[in-house]
């Protein structure tokens, strides 16, 4: 089967960053403006950039960022790459990839958000799905076409010494997911594990198998911070930005209802008890023992050297980006300041 590629390459155009004036708040000390994409809709998975707004962190770095939807943790990249936005929250392994078909590009991850990505696959039992991946063999998973997840499992299949065509992908739109799983559509579908919580509502969880990619023994970071051209241009910016974002999360981690209640003022319709049982999937991805060993935000270079050559091998990359190149670290708090509260 060809892979679809789901990165645009170097025949986009790079949009010209410029630097915005800045803006002055309440107190009359002047603030940078920052725009900052999510990799998808408000929830609590990014609660702690909510929180970092509400509460003043990033107004007491100098900053007034915007934080705006995003359309998937691949397009993310695309979207910081180009200049429309300063940083964004985006799939390292997709970056991986987007740096070995644009060697030039500005964009690299700051800040590791996701210390491993929430990858799984989630099964209809009535339709035989266990948790063996083999027992999809032959059966119709949905996806998206431009996910992270889908984008993701040929690896996975190379992990477990099967075929990436063991089963057959039917191309759906995020919000049509939860519908084509409840109607019988298809077999099994594509989720951020923390994202499943709105499936888990409709279907009995206990008639559901979750395959997770991390028990397949293939390690992978998910989502990180993203910046652009704001590194060279703005470089304290950036570092002013993860401080704040880096406050935020420590605190959501320790105790989140603030956090909820900041989210639930950017979303009034959002269902806070879903909300609430989506942060405690999405907590054991941020703060895993990887974490406690080496902080938050930052990564095993080691893991992520090894995460790189199963992209480039996976995929047949032309060029292998060095790991380095993908992940900057100069920008993170200190260490003290990472460590994942008791």
């Amino acid at each position: 089967m060809q892979r679809r590629r789901f990165l645009a390459t170097s025949a986009t155009t790079l949009l010209s960053a410029t630097l915005a004036a800045p803006a002055v708040h309440a107190q009359g000390k002047a603030t940078t403006p920052l725009k900052f994409t999510l990799d998808f809709r408000v929830t609590s998975q990014t609660a702690p950039f909510f929180l970092a707004a509400a509460n003043g962190y990033y107004k007491d770095e100098g900053l007034d960022v915007a934080i705006d939807v995003g359309s998937g943790s691949v397009a993310s990249i695309t979207r910081v790459a180009s200049g429309a936005y300063d940083l964004g929250l985006g799939d390292i392994s997709a970056l991986a990839e987007f740096h070995a078909q644009n060697a030039d590009a500005p964009v690299q991850a700051i800040y590791q958000y996701y210390n491993r990505a929430p990858f799984v696959i989630i099964g209809r039992k009535d339709r035989g799905v266990t948790t063996d991946f083999q027992s999809l063999k032959g059966k119709r998973v949905a996806a998206a076409a431009v996910e992270s997840t889908r984008r993701n499992w040929p690896m996975v299949a190379r992990q477990l010494n099967t075929s990436p065509d063991l089963f057959q992908w039917v191309t759906t739109d995020f919000s049509a997911r939860d519908n084509v799983m409840v109607r019988g559509d298809v077999d099994a579908a594509t989720y951020f594990h923390d994202s499943a919580v709105s499936l888990f509502a409709r279907m009995p969880p206990q008639d559901l198998a979750v395959l997770e990619y991390g028990k397949t023994g293939l390690n992978l970071y998910g989502n990180a911070i993203l910046a652009g051209r704001l590194l060279q241009e703005r470089p304290d910016v950036a570092r002013a930005f993860l401080r704040a974002t880096n406050r935020a999360l420590r605190e959501t981690l320790s105790n989140p209802d603030a956090a909820m209640a900041a989210i639930k003022a950017r979303e009034p319709i959002l269902n806070m008890d879903m909300e609430r049982a989506r942060w405690a999937i999405t907590r054991q991805y941020l703060a895993t023992a990887e974490t406690q060993a080496i902080g938050l935000g930052s990564v095993n270079p080691e893991v992520l050297a090894r995460q790189i050559d199963e992209i480039a091998t996976t995929f047949g990359l032309a060029r292998k980006p060095a790991a380095e190149r993908v992940f900057n670290p100069a920008f993170l708090p200190a260490a003290a300041d990472r460590k994942v509260p008791a």
